[in-house]
């Protein structure tokens, strides 16, 4: 089946030509390019290497990046590795032919024989997110590139540059002889200011560290937060990989302060096609980034589906007993404190890594059916886990079955990443999951790159390092200026567990920071734990998904304050470190004129329930701060609703 990406990307990228028009110009020496407000400028350029040296003298492609004239990328090589083979050939099993060299210089003397400038500046309506209109506004460069000697060879180079950051992507226009494309390394450099330093971690669930470039332990996960000496802050973030093979960041070793994309393995490519953005956010406080995050949402294609009321985000509650009485408890318990879904997790229908089990057979002691049934009358829908095996297996069988059932979603289990098989297979997966009305919760590994405009049943994924695997306090304040960057990030949120490292305070208020459209609750609680703590009302009302985000405090691995607005009430999370500290929590962000009503959920040694939480109610309005203090490990949750 035709892939659905490649065709949008390139329908996307016709209508920019044909809506916006082309504006060829002679390219001199260097090309600037600005974003719509000024403050951003990326360079582009070949630069001559090793002059004055016969038949050493390289035109190499290269690139930097200011912001209000301070620099943010210096000098950094651009390019792509490609082993390219005649397609019709290949096909043929005849002896290939080798048209193109291997080696990383193959975007080395290419002639540049045209610069298209575009612009845009649309608002777009996603189906929900965290806010709920996005402006899509940039200034474009396509630089059309060819071979001296083979003028079939060509290849474009495009620069977005956008008020929250810069963004490149390298595409290959249609062969006419039908070639692919092997790409065996991409060689996007990254060269940073000296005494950068980098939140890293090596893999996607892996804990935080800040580090300096150099003597890393492994690869970079993405996207990889920098700060920089002159208080810049950059993310470094992919955007629409569906096609085409993960990357990590390495250091490269002869060349000081400098990261190079690395590739999972090479990918094979039929032309024309563009392989996955590669993004540079840049702003002046942390807290911008996660404001501006939706540039990775505006790089992807809009979704070509169009009924989508059937996705409808909400909490999560798991069901741990996979029995009868647990499953109606757990129902009972989700109305009664208005959770949306329960999630029957792995073993339901057997061994989750045996080919042998049948995910369309229930071998628990429960009645799926009754379930289904108990809980549409009681307005709960059941989501079911299904491992890769059975997805693999049986992905065609069991997703039209599932919905026949009435399941409302699945959630994908230790799926495979990084490799340019798996990263197609999982955007088959997401499709026909979404043709199926299925919405999606993808575990393990996988993060997102912004797909979700693409496929908006896709809620929520893992790729985090969250509740289930009980992470310090510390790690929580440094996740949304990393990896909540990506976009949603299923965090498991835990309430009566014993293990839990942080205050229960804490542990509501990152209902608030933790931002995913389906959202795990009581991950590892069961009905029975619940004792009439009053507090439980902050997760009766939170909801998933935003009508507005401001980051309020963002001191990275300190603590972190973020307001979201949803209607016209305002809920907000504050989170501390392992150390304790007083804050004033600004109401800056109320409407001016109107008195809202504050519901404060803090730690309180002296409040006499488990939990320990004092649930209070203070009138507010703009202008006012709340003062908070924090226990060490500790945080405070804050519903704000307006008075009539």
């Amino acid at each position: 089946m035709p892939n659905l990406i490649s065709y949008s990307l390139l329908a996307g990228i016709l209508l920019a030509r044909s809506v916006f028009g082309q504006t060829p110009v002679n390219l001199p020496s260097e090309t600037h390019l600005h974003s719509p407000d000024g403050k951003l400028e990326v360079v582009f350029a070949q630069k001559e290497t090793s002059p004055g040296k016969p038949n050493s003298a390289r035109r190499q492609l290269m690139y930097r990046v200011n912001f209000q004239k301070k620099p943010v990328i210096l000098e950094s090589g651009l390019g792509i590795q490609i082993d390219n083979h005649i397609f019709e050939q290949a096909m043929a099993q005849k002896v290939s032919s080798t048209v193109g060299s291997a080696g990383a210089g193959w975007c080395d003397n290419l002639s540049i024989k045209n610069v298209i400038n575009t612009q845009r500046d649309t608002t777009w309506k996603p189906v929900y997110g965290e806010r709920s209109l996005i402006r899509d506004q940039y200034n474009q460069i396509e630089i059309l590139l060819q071979k001296d000697d083979n003028p079939n060879y060509r290849l474009s180079i495009f620069i977005r540059a956008y008020n929250e950051g810069i963004a490149i992507r390298y595409f290959f226009p249609e062969h006419p002889q039908g070639l692919y494309h092997r790409v065996m390394a991409e060689n996007t450099e990254f060269t940073l200011p000296a005494d950068t330093k980098a939140w890293f971690t090596g893999w996607a669930q892996g804990p935080y560290s800040l580090r300096p470039l150099r003597d890393w332990p492994d690869m970079a996960e993405r996207p990889l937060t920098l700060q920089l000496p002159d208080k810049l802050y950059v993310s470094l973030a992919e955007a629409d990989l569906t096609d085409y093979a993960l990357t990590k960041y390495k250091l490269l070793p002869d060349k000081p302060n400098t990261l190079v994309t690395a590739l999972y393995e090479s990918a094979d490519l039929m032309s024309d096609v563009g392989t996955p953005w590669r993004v540079i956010m840049v702003a002046e406080h942390p807290g911008q980034l996660l404001e501006n995050n939706d540039i990775l949402l505006n790089l992807n294609p809009p979704t070509i589906l169009r009924n989508t009321d059937w996705i409808k985000p909400g909490k999560v509650m798991r069901e741990v007993t996979l029995t009868d009485e647990g499953a109606n408890a757990c129902i009972d318990f989700a109305a009664a404190h208005h959770l949306q879904y329960i999630l029957f997790d792995w073993k339901w229908y057997g061994p989750a890594f045996s080919f042998n089990s049948d995910a369309t057979k229930v071998v628990a002691k429960m009645d799926l059916q009754k379930i289904i049934e108990y809980g549409r009358q009681k307005g709960v829908g059941v989501i079911l886990y299904v491992n890769l095996q059975a997805l693999y297996k049986q992905m065609d069988e069991i997703f039209p079955l599932y919905k026949k059932w009435g399941i409302k979603g699945v959630k994908f289990g230790f799926v495979q990443v990084g490799s340019h098989r798996w990263t197609t297979w999982l955007t088959e997966a997401k499709r026909k999951a979404m043709e199926n009305g299925l919405m999606v919760n993808i575990h393990d590994e996988y993060r997102p790159t912004g797909t979700s405009r693409t496929y908006p049943n896709v809620m929520t994924q893992e790729g985090i390092r969250g509740n289930e695997e009980f992470p310090d306090a510390t790690h929580n304040t440094v996740l949304p200026f990393t990896r909540y960057l990506a976009g949603a990030g299923d965090y498991t949120v835990c309430y009566y567990d014993k293990r839990l490292k942080n205050t229960h305070a804490h542990q509501l208020a990152m209902n608030v920071i933790s931002y995913s459209p389906l959202q795990s609750v009581f991950w590892y609680d069961k009905p029975a734990q619940y004792g009439g703590e009053p507090e439980i009302e902050f997760f009766e009302k939170v909801p998933t998904v935003w009508d507005e985000t401001k980051v309020i405090h963002d001191a990275i691995g300190e603590y972190v304050t973020i307001a979201r607005r949803s209607n016209n009430d305002w809920f907000v999370g504050t989170i501390s470190n392992n150390d304790g500290r007083s804050l004033k929590l600004p109401l800056d962000f109320l409407p001016k004129g109107k008195t809202y009503t504050a519901h404060i959920y803090s730690d309180d040694p002296t409040v006499q329930t488990k939990t320990q939480v004092r649930v209070s109610v203070k009138k507010v309005k703009a202008g006012q701060s709340l003062d908070m203090t924090l226990l060490p490990k500790g945080g405070q949750a804050v519903w704000l609703t307006p008075d009539l």
